[in-house]
């Protein structure tokens, strides 16, 4: 009913930077919330960040001034500028969907940062 394929990821060297795409597929309805997660190694998922269907936007502290998300709703496609990355940043980035009261997710795109 509803895809989301995730890419973008990659391997970067800290202070680099990275853009990842979210692009979502099948019945879209104008009014929804789209945000990205990550998961590290041994560690819970986390919220980083997101963006409702008129562009406002939020964001988890540990990424403020660093990524920036952007959503272009013609193309219902999620971005997420990273900058400045940080080795802690390196992990799973998944985007979800959530319309309706129903959440759907990607399969996820490593990112992965050295120092």
């Amino acid at each position: 009913q509803v895809q989301l394929v995730e890419s973008g990821g990659g391997s970067v060297q800290a202070g680099g930077s990275l853009r990842l795409s979210c692009a979502a597929s099948g019945i879209i309805f104008s009014n929804n919330y789209m945000s990205w997660y990550r998961q590290a190694p041994g560690k819970q998922r986390e919220l980083v960040g997101g963006s409702s269907s008129v562009g406002n936007t939020d964001y988890a502290d540990s990424v403020k001034g660093r990524f920036t998300i952007s959503r272009d709703s013609a193309k219902n496609t999620l971005y997420l500028q990273m900058n400045s990355l940080k080795p802690e940043d390196t992990a799973v980035y998944y985007c979800k969907l959530l319309q309706r009261s129903m959440n759907y997710w990607g399969q996820g795109t490593q990112v992965t940062v050295s120092s």
